[in-house]
């Protein structure tokens, strides 16, 4: 048992809930050490057919946890080290995984959403990449993701300017697969799950597959360079402002250093 998520397997489906309501489901690293785990572990085990993403509350996930006083000395290699492996197991798992976005998906966990099959939001989520916002680049693989799903001029508004998205506005991006209403969200996931639960496993497979290799081929060269670059600017004094600014609520004034 990892505190912070709820893991569950029901009639096919594997079901991941990160359970932080009170920090927006911020992840820390044993959560996201047990949804990588969890997803590796998926490949293998005939009762899984289909696995699903959510969180509890108003957030589905608002990323790595940032909070606390000089949070950025909690940061390092090992942070984006975790953020991949996880990332990795979502794209390379050959059964589908599904985001069920119910609230906002900021940060690594608007990467993790991304980087799944489908994506199911409630009508009252958003999306945004608030990595420029604290001084960071997006990392999660968002920078291959997201540019897939919406294009290159799109995804460079959303990474520089961090600005929030809706769940109709990702639709129309392209980021989100299905848009419903708050009311109907969650018989819609269940829907959903259910299809893909009751589908051929070995079709899904090799069309997760090969759509994955048409749109996603530079995921890890893309992971690499997102390593690098955080390494970096984890390293400046840009982020430290911001990550204090963040916890200060305030707005950060950067200086290039």
């Amino acid at each position: 048992m990892t505190d912070g998520l709820d893991v569950r397997t029901e009639a096919g489906v594997l079901r991941l809930r990160i359970e932080r309501p009170e920090q927006l489901n911020a992840m820390t690293a044993p959560i996201t050490d047990r949804l990588a785990e969890e997803l590796e572990g998926a490949a293998a085990r005939d009762d899984v057919r289909v696995v699903l993403l959510t969180g509890t509350g108003a957030a589905f996930s608002a990323g790595a946890d940032v909070s606390g006083t000089d949070a950025h000395e909690g940061f390092d290699v090992t942070s984006l080290d975790r953020a991949n492996r996880l990332v990795r197991a979502v794209v390379s798992l050959d059964k589908p995984v599904v985001a069920a976005v119910n609230g906002v998906a900021a940060g690594v966990g608007c990467s993790l959403a991304v980087a799944c099959d489908l994506v199911v939001a409630a009508e009252s989520a958003r999306f945004v990449l608030a990595f420029s916002r604290i001084g960071l680049m997006p990392d999660g693989g968002a920078t291959a993701t997201v540019a897939a799903a919406v294009g290159r001029v799109r995804a460079m508004r959303l990474a520089l300017l961090g600005d929030a998205l809706s769940a109709q506005e990702a639709y129309d991006a392209g980021l989100a697969s299905l848009v419903v209403p708050d009311v109907d969200f969650p018989e819609a996931v269940e829907e959903t799950v259910t299809r893909l639960a009751a589908g051929p496993p070995l079709a899904f497979a090799a069309t997760k597959k090969a759509v994955n290799a048409a749109t996603l081929g530079h995921l890890e060269d893309a992971l690499r360079r997102e390593r690098t670059g955080q390494t970096i600017l984890l390293r400046t004094a840009d982020v430290a402002e911001g990550m204090r600014a963040f916890g200060e609520k305030r707005r950060p004034t950067y200086h290039g250093r």
